[in-house]
């Protein structure tokens, strides 16, 4: 069996979660505790962690512990990587469409009712 597994899809399902966007989200003001990211969320500190987990494993996250707390912060060049990827994958697509346009056009400008 071929391991497909590659860095980007611990990325991608960690993106998968609608908490774990939002967290992301917070993250982008700068560093935050764990118990600070709990604040004022439907979730528990423990659900909070959890999430932290798989974003941390996906390299989106970084932990360091600060005496009794857990500091987080978001790893930008991560998400880079994640938008590089997109980023290729969406010109294919705009190339592909253009032309599919361009012949659609030509087509129409000739009568062609196929």
């Amino acid at each position: 069996m071929v391991d497909y597994m590659h860095p980007l899809d611990d990325v991608f399902a960690a993106l998968s979660a609608a908490p774990r966007r939002d967290l992301l989200a917070r993250l982008r003001t700068g560093p935050r505790t764990v118990s600070d990211l709990a604040t004022g969320r439907p979730m528990t500190v423990q659900a909070i962690s959890k999430h932290l987990k798989v974003l941390e494993k996906a390299g989106l996250v970084t932990k360091q512990r600060r005496g009794k707390e857990v500091l987080c912060a978001l790893n930008p060049s991560t998400l880079q990587g994640a938008a590089d990827w997109i980023a290729v994958h969406r010109q294919l697509w705009d190339d592909s469409l253009g032309r599919l346009d361009a012949l659609l056009m030509d087509m129409k400008a000739k009568g062609d009712s196929r």
